[in-house]
């Protein structure tokens, strides 16, 4: 018998997000927003925008007249709203699938890391498409999990190898829309134009162990969920592997990359 997936892939406490993958996704959302190069003073969307990273970096980078972040977790919409106190931000409970918005009343809908998590990507996709004006842009970011990004690979390949039940939550072969080709014909079933994707590489370099193992301890997404399943000497058995895997430098740090892909269109 496999895994209840559903049962781990909570994603509700900003706190426990952040150190875990909003860090990270911070870093891939200012290289997404300095390549979709949009004009400014542009209204934006952000679908399911989480604590807010994405969001932020808009208003850092892109001087937008207005970006609206919508998300389906209040806890997470709590979290951006601490975090962001800007004139030009608002934030909203709502669906990706169903968006509590007006037709082209948006410039740019954009997402990061969000397209696996709903049940029906190609209709969020449609949804973001729908959100923007003719000539709008559509664009979003996901994580490479099944090749580059390296420090779920360390956690997943050495669960599996521990249980090969652990399989069955394990991103790589659970997400295979996290691929250029896929992407790139989601953009194309949902009518965009012009589509183009490209990779995004960053630096995950933790300071030490205890900065890499402590965020799988939130119990927020796949692999924290399944950690915190564990009993407590299946987790430390689980530690030692993946201690043992990790490729420390001299001075304890752990350097790592994570891959993240990114698609855009045209509508």
């Amino acid at each position: 018998m496999g895994i209840d997936v559903s049962s781990h892939d909570v994603w509700a406490s900003g706190d426990s997000y952040e150190p875990y993958v909003g860090r990270w996704s911070r870093l891939v959302a200012q290289e997404f927003i300095r390549w979709l190069d949009v004009r400014e003073e542009r209204h934006w969307l952000d679908v399911g925008c989480g604590t807010g990273a994405l969001s932020q970096t808009i208003l850092n980078l892109a001087n937008p007249k207005k970006v609206k972040g919508i998300d389906s977790s209040e806890g997470f919409l709590k979290s951006a709203r601490n975090r962001i106190n800007h004139s030009q931000a608002e934030f909203e409970v709502g669906d990706a699938q169903s968006l509590p918005i007006e037709s082209e009343a948006y410039d740019v809908a954009v997402s990061g890391l969000v397209l696996n998590f709903v049940p029906q990507p190609g209709q969020m996709v449609a949804e973001m498409r729908r959100a923007v004006c003719k000539g709008g842009t559509v664009a979003l970011y996901v994580w490479d999990y099944a090749r580059k990004m390296q420090f779920m690979r360390h956690f997943w390949n050495a669960a599996s190898a521990l249980d090969p039940a652990a399989l069955d939550l394990d991103e790589g072969r659970r997400f295979p829309l996290c691929s250029p080709d896929a992407l790139t014909k989601l953009f194309q079933d949902a009518g965009l134009a012009e589509i183009e994707t490209r990779p995004i590489d960053i630096s995950t370099d933790f300071k030490d162990f205890d900065d890499y193992w402590t965020p799988f301890l939130g119990g927020q997404g796949s692999a924290p969920g399944y950690l915190m399943s564990l009993r407590e000497e299946q987790r430390a058995q689980l530690r030692e592997r993946i201690f043992n895997s990790l490729p420390f430098a001299s001075d304890g740090s752990i350097p790592l990359v994570a891959r993240a892909w990114a698609v855009r269109g045209v509508k």
